[in-house]
């Protein structure tokens, strides 16, 4: 295939991360994990009344029920072309239901069952754990490629949440505490089986995840004796998870595609911070000092990986896909339907071998070796 008529495609280079599309895949990284992080406290003030399954059945209902509703909003206010989305393949589906059984129904149960016998801002700290979880799945499993500085903010921004969590010697670990970092172990699967699907819309998926997630969760509750709280609580839940697990979902699965695995997994284990700030809120208390330090560590670690510059000169391989994008220097393609100039569209295209340099992430066109 030839390049041909769009002569700004020097200048649009999406998928090599140029500074305003990198700070936008960042700032969507943090955005998913202040409202996850936010969902969490939450969380613990509806576990009074509900059982953790019930919640986490309601949680991800809202998600899938109101990211639905979207779809069917969005289908419906754009073009018949712009609206058309590829599905995903038969070959994605195991990644997809094998990342909805971990993390869409064994990691919100464990999550509640945790939360009900454990302290709000204790919880939250602990769920940063999913972030490192993810990145040693993707370093150790997926050989995703990590460099010393990413690493290091990964241990700045863990020993922020270790400072917050700490307790005093003889304390023991609360068996609530080992039901979360069960809870994050299952997201961390979640999370790198994703990327193997983040190409396709990322509402679908994260409306999927609901739509399944929810009613297992729903049935579970019910059948260990559970029953539906007042119409408010149910309300209040559903919007929470809207938020907290749907919204969230959705811009992690933009960053996921754009940033790689372990570093958006990075920028998401900045969620705790937001949900013990949202608890002291909710439950008012003056912040210990360990709070600001340990603030100060994860904005460190935030640093060191939004300084990050990747830089060499590698191949693309020949690769077959679809998903939707600009004609940056990575999508010189023609069409074989009629084009009217739009972008950005969604359409099966092919990527020829290519060799150059420039800085990027481990993005969806670059998996590649180091």
């Amino acid at each position: 295939m030839r390049y041909t008529g769009y002569p700004d495609a020097r200048r649009n280079l999406y998928s090599s991360c140029p500074m305003n599309s990198r700070s936008s895949a960042i700032f969507t990284a943090l955005a998913a994990a202040a409202l996850f992080g936010a969902a969490t406290p939450l969380a613990k003030a509806l576990l009074g009344s509900m059982s953790p399954f019930l919640v986490a059945g309601l949680f991800y209902l809202g998600s899938g029920i109101g990211l639905g509703i979207g779809i069917i909003v969005r289908r419906l206010r754009t073009s018949t072309t712009e609206s058309t989305r590829h599905g995903i393949s038969r070959a994605e589906l195991p990644w997809l239901l094998g990342a909805i059984a971990a993390g869409g129904v064994a990691g919100p149960a464990l999550l509640m069952l945790g939360l009900s016998g454990t302290p709000a801002a204790t919880s939250s700290l602990l769920l940063n754990l999913e972030g490192v979880l993810t990145a040693v799945i993707a370093w150790v499993v997926f050989r995703e490629n990590v460099d010393v500085q990413v690493f290091l903010g990964m241990v700045a921004i863990v020993a922020g949440g270790v400072m917050l969590s700490w307790q005093p010697a003889g304390a023991g670990i609360p068996g609530g505490a080992l039901l979360i970092v069960a809870a994050c172990l299952c997201w961390a699967i979640d999370n790198n089986l994703t990327r193997k699907v983040s190409t396709n819309d990322a509402m679908v998926i994260a409306c999927l995840k609901g739509l399944i997630a929810g009613p297992v969760n729903l049935a579970i509750a019910f059948a260990t004796g559970a029953s539906l709280p007042a119409a408010g609580m149910v309300g209040a839940a559903m919007t929470t998870g809207l938020a907290g697990y749907g919204v969230s979902l959705v811009l992690f699965v933009i960053a996921l595609r754009h940033l790689g695995t372990a570093r958006t997994g990075a920028y998401f284990s900045v969620a705790p911070l937001f949900g013990v700030a949202l608890s002291l809120v909710i439950w008012p208390e003056l912040p210990h000092l360990s709070f600001w330090i340990a603030a100060a560590s994860m904005a460190l670690g935030i640093w060191l990986h939004v300084r990050e510059r990747h830089e060499h000169q590698h191949t693309h391989e020949r690769l077959a896909h679809t998903h939707r994008h600009r004609h940056d220097e990575h999508h010189q393609h023609e069409h074989d339907f009629a084009y009217a100039g739009d972008e950005p569209h969604t359409h099966p295209h092919v990527h020829l071998p290519i060799t150059h340099s420039h800085a990027h992430f481990p993005d969806v066109h670059h998996r590649h070796s180091h």
